[in-house]
């Protein structure tokens, strides 16, 4: 392990690992209230004033591709598809040099209207929140009675060529984890490439407990039972996602376990807030303040090398298995995916 950071430009930390990957949180309102996530009352959202403007966003996106090699941008939220203005954004994005992949995580809610749109400004890719296929299943986990918007999402997605298209799916203990096997037929069969999440410790209410988590052993038991599940040839790199060849290929399936099988030692992400603070983890209990850099007159090499130093101090792992973990204050829909 190097103990000098050196004076590469790149984003390393002192464990070697290089961030490619920024995800950009947009906003953290959201219109569903996923039991997993926030309380059904909603949270106290940011103020307006303290968001950063599209044009502090595309600044600090700007520093990050050109300055620090970062390669790809993945918009989140809260839900991002609520942030004003962000076909024009992702427009804007898409013409800087070098230009990065640009990828959305939403719960599709509203998207199929303006799926055209979003191709036009230059989406490369999307991942689409889909928790259950029965109706009265899917308000339950999210309180509202939205299921068909993103059914009609999805399939919106394939017809303007943003492929693949990839679903997020969450398992609750005793909710929908007897739905595993049906979401991978459903996906198989329209092309979807699914992706199974871990539930993790970043719900508002800190309610999460390890027992009411189904863990990736029981999802990839559970979907054995009907398909017969191979280990992808393909190295996994930075991927969260663990790929399996269903029923001998093409399709795959993907679990992320992010809690029993932490994948932190080949982490290539780091996370800018929509309030404008760079977190090197999900679960980081520390943040850096670009927004105060931004609008103190701060050059783009101060913000540079802000962003270097956060990752250089960056952790070896996310410490959830350790006994003195704590969850971070901030929960997921204000951190960003």
């Amino acid at each position: 392990m190097p103990t000098e950071r050196g004076d590469s430009p790149l984003l390393f930390d002192s464990f070697g690992r290089r961030a490619r990957d920024l995800r950009v949180s947009l906003t953290d309102r959201c219109n569903l209230r996923c039991t997993y996530c926030m309380p059904a009352e909603g949270l106290d959202w940011l103020p307006g004033d303290e968001l950063l403007t599209d044009d502090e966003l595309v600044r600090v996106i700007d520093v990050a591709v050109r300055h620090l090699g970062i390669e790809e941008i993945r918009f989140t939220g809260g839900e991002p598809l609520l942030r004003k203005g962000i076909v024009g954004l992702i427009d804007r994005v898409g013409r800087l040099s070098p230009r990065p992949e640009m990828s959305l995580t939403t719960n599709g809610i509203g998207f199929a209207r303006r799926a055209a749109d979003f191709a036009a400004a230059g989406l490369d890719r999307i991942n689409i929140s889909l928790d259950s296929l029965n109706p009265t299943t899917f308000q339950t986990l999210t309180r509202r009675p939205r299921l068909n918007d993103v059914i009609e999402a999805l399939a919106a997605a394939v017809d303007v060529g943003l492929a693949p298209v990839k679903i997020n799916t969450v398992l609750m203990r005793g909710v929908n984890d007897h739905e595993a096997a049906d979401l991978l037929q459903f996906s198989v069969e329209r092309g979807y490439q699914l992706r199974f999440i871990e539930q993790m410790p970043l719900d508002a209410g800190h309610a999460w407990t390890r027992e009411r988590m189904v863990t990736a052993d029981e999802i990839q038991e559970s979907l054995s039972a009907r398909f017969d599940l191979t280990p992808h040839p393909a190295a996994r790199l930075g991927a969260p996602a663990e790929l399996f060849v269903v029923d001998g290929g093409p399709a795959t399936v993907g679990i992320i376990a992010s809690v029993t099988r932490p994948f932190c030692g080949d982490c290539d992400r780091t996370r800018l807030t929509a309030d404008g603070q760079i977190r090197t983890c999900l679960f980081s209990q520390n943040e850096t303040d670009l927004r105060a850099l931004v609008r103190g007159g701060g050059s783009d090499e101060d913000i540079a090398r802000a962003w270097r130093v956060a990752t250089w101090g960056k952790l070896p792992g996310h410490g959830i298995n350790d006994p003195s973990f704590l969850q971070p204050d901030r929960p997921m829909s204000a951190i960003g995916g």
